[in-house]
């Protein structure tokens, strides 16, 4: 029965793990975009003082 019990657990933990995988590329696409962003308004920045 505890080994039951343990693959039960076991199997309702990996939807979280998998979550935390997702939350995580999200953060990196996200932070991508921010720098993206950033280069762009220093760029313009440039362009507009010269």
């Amino acid at each position: 029965m505890k080994k039951l019990m343990a693959a039960a657990l076991a199997l309702s933990m990996l939807p979280l793990v998998s979550a935390c995988n997702t939350v995580e590329g999200v953060g990196r696409d996200v932070q991508a975009g921010g720098e993206i962003v950033s280069e762009t308004a220093r760029d313009v920045k440039d362009k507009m003082s010269k």
